[in-house]
């Protein structure tokens, strides 16, 4: 804990391009509830090539990924805003966890099943063991709470799990995490199938708004966007892709269902779709201009990571050396 504060670990892959769902879902999230707390943000570029990655691609969408935290209002200068690749702690105390981490627990992993299930060509190590480098990335920071969603609890567990028993043999050496319970961001559905989340690597495009979408590829996808036969704005489980939209409407105006129902009453599909393109768009405008500005500013950026990197090298040190005194790794000699 930091001026009072508790620590908060959050982070997202370097892959793919974001949605409008990670950023209602998480990223606006993140910006609501950053001052509350001692916050590292992390690009986490290692996980990202327990799949086969372009290595061009992947820098651009890591420092991509990066500028949007900081378009979509996260202060590099109150937040830790770092590459996960580029503080060794990762890798280190992944490494030392492994050894405390059980074969059985992983097999578990409902996760890695459905990941191997997806590329069943390359079921490597690093598949099997992601779910330690996560703990890894949390424990690092003696992260108090991390925002996770309903795929992500399980490795949650197994994190809280594993602090526990490291120790019960060797001390209260780790802070043992809880899931952040606040105000939860929005959970956005394809716009194509509304029983599946909005996912950056959905194979039809046009299920997904991205973040860098220009106006009318946005206006087109949501005139496109599944709807239902009953033809009225209607927040109910019977109609799923209505639903969905009236959640993105009320996420981007800070509207209630009910209001939006009432809004739109008498009104059909065509005019309730445009409105809610016209909401997402008036969102995602002032972010991409700043996304755009920022991408201009190559040494602002630079600084940025240099700086943010160093202070999570700080953080992360101050784990990772007690750790290993604890296990029996000789002192470095200064």
């Amino acid at each position: 804990m930091l001026d009072g504060k508790k620590t908060l670990f959050s982070g997202m892959q370097a892959t793919g391009n974001l949605t409008l769902g990670n950023y209602l879902g998480a990223l606006k999230n993140w910006v609501t509830i950053s001052d509350e707390y001692q916050t590292f943000f992390s690009v986490v570029d290692m996980h990202s090539i327990t799949v086969r990655q372009d290595p061009a691609e992947l820098r651009r969408r890591a420092r991509t990924l990066l500028t949007l935290y900081i378009a979509a209002g996260l202060d590099p200068e109150k937040n830790c805003i770092y590459y996960q690749s580029h503080v060794s702690g990762h890798a280190e105390l992944a490494w030392i966890l492994n050894c405390f981490t059980y074969m059985g627990e992983l097999n578990r992993m409902t996760q890695f099943k459905d990941k191997a299930a997806k590329h069943a060509d390359n079921i490597n190590a690093g598949l099997f063991t992601y779910p330690v480098l996560m703990a890894a990335d949390i424990l690092l920071y003696q992260a108090d709470v991390v925002p996770v969603g309903i795929d992500q609890m399980q490795h949650l567990e197994l994190t809280r799990d594993i602090a526990i028993r490291f120790n019960n043999l060797y001390g209260e050496v780790f802070t043992v995490p809880e899931a952040y319970i606040g105000k939860a961001g929005a959970k956005i559905m394809s716009l194509q199938d509304p029983a599946k989340k909005m996912s950056k690597s959905d194979e039809n495009p046009n299920g997904s708004i991205y973040l860098m979408d220009d106006p009318d590829t946005i206006i087109r996808k949501f005139k496109r966007a599944v709807t239902d036969s009953e033809a009225c704005v209607r927040y109910c489980e019977e109609q799923p892709g209505i639903r969905n939209l009236i959640d993105i409407y009320c996420a981007c105006t800070g509207k209630t269902p009910q209001e939006t129902e009432k809004e739109f009453e008498g009104k059909g599909y065509g005019d309730f779709k445009m409105a809610v393109g016209e909401a997402v768009l008036s969102v995602l405008k002032p972010l991409q201009e700043r996304f755009a500005d920022l991408s201009k500013n190559k040494d602002y950026l630079d600084r940025v990571i240099k700086e943010n990197a160093q202070k999570a090298q700080y953080f992360s040190n101050k784990t990772l050396r007690k750790v290993q005194k604890k296990v029996g790794f000789p002192d470095r000699i200064r």
